[in-house]
């Protein structure tokens, strides 16, 4: 599957804001309103299809990819990459994971060849997480909010 990364698109937005993930994953679920695209729209966020257009994924850099909460814990000091992901759920669970986030990471590291990479992620979120560190990431600073425990995860490419 090729992977090609476009700009984020009111379509795509939409498309993206309508995934529906199963439990424990509906944690990841959205809500479709005008205030998210316009997020998806104004902030960094890029669209992930294959050749054929169909929407693999998406993944956003800068402080849309941060849970703000963290800034309390000291998450987010260091002057990083933050990177926040997503993949359709209809390829989630299918060993698709690893081509998915080498993708993203390469279009990173094309970007910003010199900088850290840093990642927020749920806990709970075991499938994730070893992708992560098969990738080279490591944990780092461990936060709550009211309905989640997190754990920012730093790829160092120095």
């Amino acid at each position: 599957m090729q992977l090609l990364s476009k700009n984020m698109t009111e379509k795509f937005a939409m498309e993206i804001l309508s995934w529906q993930y199963t439990k424990p994953y509906d944690f990841y679920n959205n809500e479709l309103t005008s205030e998210a695209i316009k997020e998806m729209l104004e902030e960094s966020y890029y669209a992930i299809v294959d050749c054929n257009d169909e929407l693999i994924g998406f993944f956003c850099i800068g402080k849309s990819a941060q849970v703000p909460v963290g800034n309390q814990y000291g998450a987010y000091v260091e002057d990083f990459v933050d990177v926040g992901l997503g993949m359709n759920p209809v390829f989630t669970g299918k060993g698709n994971g690893f081509r998915f986030f080498s993708y993203i990471l390469r279009a990173i590291q094309e970007s910003f060849p010199a900088k850290d990479i840093r990642l927020t992620v749920a806990t709970f979120n075991e499938r994730a997480i070893h992708l992560y560190e098969k990738l080279g990431f490591s944990k780092e600073v461990k936060f709550h909010t009211d309905t989640a425990e997190f754990i920012t995860m730093v790829k160092q490419v120095k």
